[in-house]
């Protein structure tokens, strides 16, 4: 079959710039698309990143430390950015404004105001296609967790929880980075970086939370410079959040967890819905395993686990008895992106498409919510922000 190219420019040459480039070198394992993303320009503030990309991407012809370069380039039709967050808004708004296309990673914008200045120009802009990078619910197990819940097999909902768990800063003596950096990463601090992890299923069903109640922890203050001395760190290591949501006009309690110190956790996912007839759970730390639970009135109450295999929503050359890891997911989301991107969102091989651009704003909303739900040491509603 023969498949459009969409050439793209990939700004941020780190580490999920690596990833975004090692899914479009694996196309092939993808099957009957007709469409196929090709690299062709890179960009990045150090030079010293091209050569991984210029050893391995034949197709690439532009190579530049200043992004204008590929957003004049005519021969390029979207971008993937990955750059912290302070730069997102005049970066992304470039973009739009050239006409590229764009999948950008998260926030969107170091705060609200700057992902609704992204927003306001991609309004203008309607042509141009915009979605934000959130690769785990393309796993299967959350693919089948959202399927049971839209066909209302949970009943009345009970309670919600979903989040992302990991421990790379449990270790005090680890180096500082940019996302330790208020400056840099934003005032949310791990929410920025990890909220729409654990907010995406939930909003994409629709169960914005009304109001939140955030308890906010700042465990590591120092760390080391890489320099030989110490200095500030200066943003929240974790945040868990209590929130009310509402299905069907009936409200129920959501808690949401963003943690980058948990000990014993590398980088887990996990989404757990409770219902009055049934329930759903799914972790990346199990990845084969989908728990469900179907209650009838009078009955037993037992959850029932279920070995997976590798069934995700774009078919692959894999065979379904194998195992389905992040590399994965990261390869089914930029499937997703050239689909609609391709077909548009009515035409797509499959029904779930990236995370948009308005569920970047609601999750900035509820973001905004939690930093004055802690400062304030009370619920904040979400109207108004």
């Amino acid at each position: 079959m023969a498949k459009k190219p969409i050439h793209f420019g990939v700004i941020g040459l780190g580490l999920m710039g690596r990833e975004f480039a090692s899914a479009a070198a694996r196309w092939a394992h993808l099957l009957d698309l007709d469409f196929q993303p090709v690299i062709v320009g890179i960009c990045d503030t150090n030079p010293a990143l091209f050569g991984w990309y210029q050893d391995n991407f034949p197709s690439i012809r532009v190579v530049t430390e200043n992004y204008h370069d590929l957003l004049a380039d005519t021969g390029i039709d979207a971008i993937y950015c990955a750059i912290p967050h302070h730069l997102h808004a005049d970066v992304y708004i470039d973009i739009i404004r050239a006409g590229k296309h764009l999948l950008g990673e998260k926030p969107f914008g170091i705060d609200l105001d700057a992902n609704r200045r992204i927003a306001a120009a991609a309004a203008e802009h309607p042509h141009v296609f915009v979605a934000s990078s959130s690769e785990f619910p393309f796993f299967p197990g959350a693919q089948r967790a959202i399927a049971f819940a839209r066909e209302g097999r949970m009943g009345q909902i009970v309670e919600v929880e979903a989040g992302l768990l990991h421990s790379s800063d449990l270790n005090p003596n680890k180096p500082i980075n940019w996302k330790r950096i208020a400056r840099f990463n934003g005032v949310y601090g791990c929410m920025g970086d990890l909220g729409l992890h654990a907010l995406h299923i939930p909003l994409r069903l629709g169960w914005m939370p009304r109001n939140v109640r955030a308890l906010l922890s700042d465990l590591v203050h120092e760390r080391p410079d890489g320099k030989g001395d110490t200095v500030p760190c200066d943003t929240w290591d974790n945040a868990v959040l209590f929130c009310e949501a509402e299905a069907d006009g009936a409200a129920f309690p959501m808690t949401l967890k963003t943690y980058r110190i948990a000990p014993g956790e590398t980088n887990t996912w996990y989404i757990t819905i409770h219902g009055t007839r049934g329930g759903v759970r799914f972790s990346t730390r199990q990845p084969k395993s989908l728990w469900t639970m179907e209650y009838s009135s009078g009955g037993a109450q037992l959850w029932c686990e279920e070995s997976l295999g590798y069934t995700p929503p774009y078919a692959t050359i894999t065979g379904g008895i194998f195992e389905f890891g992040l590399s994965d997911a990261l390869l089914q989301m930029w499937a997703a992106f050239c689909d609609e991107l391709t077909h548009g969102r009515a035409g797509m091989r499959q029904p779930f498409y990236c995370a948009t651009l308005d569920e970047t704003t609601q999750h900035h909303r509820v973001l905004t919510a939690a930093l004055r739900s802690h400062e304030m040491k009370q619920a904040v509603d979400l109207e108004g922000i």
